[in-house]
């Protein structure tokens, strides 16, 4: 049996699971929880929430051969280290590889949640027989997870792929701490900056925003609401997405020149709203990137789908058994 964390900063989920064959990780039973407190108070949260879940399933904790916790980054899985990430605010230097391996006696591993989902994807997803891949998180932050020559690979201080840092423009949304980032430009909270942008322009001049009535509205205005009205035809909202999608290619095309991937796998917002950021984001790639590498190039939303982030933490768990040489039946 497995157990898994995924740490989000919109929501978490704790998930039991089994493992039998790449490909074949199949979930049991999972609990979410918002991710809604201070950090120590999330993690005991999370630890109640699992015990809670073994006792449900009549699953023993010594039947458990492995946890995997994904988080999003800076993080230390050499350490076992979560280090301030953006999307976290209080969660500094926590030890919860440490915290997770006292309270549950199992081998843990920590990752960050861009690497684990590469890892989900190139092993049970839509990356299975590829041996370079670049997985783009694009949910409520932006990371990369790199699979290159067969190998994950995170950086001698597993900080590789943290491209949400990457400044695109001078000014612009802030994400990762940096105004005009990938992150700001390509993320659920950099859309949702965006459309709140695009929205005090239009009311301004005294026209109307569909998910934004007056400039009372604007704090309460999300990535999901302006992609709502995108979908129903709105020209703010459309605008909104086509802007994002623009800087969207325009990484993806520095990514493509520097690492020839073979596949580009892109989740969460992708997979829900691909209709929306498809025409601007491939006219800019083809525009930007060098021909040569586009030929044998393919660009797709995650193929475990909404399961990425459960399948990503059960990968890890699997990562943690093996290479702690436990043999614990499942």
């Amino acid at each position: 049996m497995l157990l898994g964390f995924d740490i989000g900063g919109t929501k978490c989920a704790v998930i039991i699971g089994t493992y039998e064959s790449p490909g074949k990780i199949e979930i049991i039973g999972k609990t979410r929880l918002d991710t809604n407190l201070p950090a120590y108070d999330m993690i005991e949260s999370l630890f109640t929430q699992a015990e809670i879940l073994l006792t449900q399933y009549a699953i023993p904790v010594a039947a458990i051969s492995g946890i995997g916790i994904s988080c999003g980054g800076p993080l230390s899985s050499k350490m076992g280290l979560i280090l301030s990430p953006p999307n976290l605010i209080g969660w500094d230097k926590i030890p919860i590889v440490d915290m997770t391996q006292k309270r549950f006696g199992r081998p843990t591993l920590l990752q960050n949640d861009a690497n684990a989902c590469a890892v989900a994807e190139w092993k049970h997803g839509a990356g299975r027989g590829v041996e370079n891949l670049i997985f783009l998180t694009f949910g409520t932050g932006m990371g990369a997870g790199l699979i290159l020559d067969g190998r994950l690979y995170s950086g001698p201080a597993d900080l590789a792929g943290e491209v949400g840092h990457i400044r695109l423009a001078d000014m612009g949304p802030v994400g990762f701490g940096k105004a005009g980032s990938f992150e700001g430009y390509c993320s659920g909270g950099g859309i949702a900056q965006l459309g709140q942008i695009k929205a005090r322009e239009r009311i301004q001049v005294g026209k109307k925003v569909s998910y934004c009535q007056s400039f009372e509205d604007l704090p309460s205005v999300t990535a999901l609401a302006v992609a709502e009205a995108a979908l129903q035809g709105d020209e703010t909202a459309l605008a909104v997405y086509a802007l994002s999608a623009e800087y969207l290619g325009r990484a993806i095309a520095m990514f493509i020149d520097l690492l020839n991937p073979e596949l580009i796998i892109l989740g969460s917002i992708y997979g829900r709203v691909r209709q929306l950021i498809d025409p601007k984001m491939n006219e800019v790639i083809r525009q930007e990137a060098y021909h040569g590498s586009l030929e044998d190039l393919r660009i797709v939303p995650a193929g475990l789908g909404e399961n990425i982030g459960d399948v990503a933490a059960l990968s890890l768990a699997v990562m943690a058994r093996l290479s702690q040489n436990f043999a614990h039946p499942q």
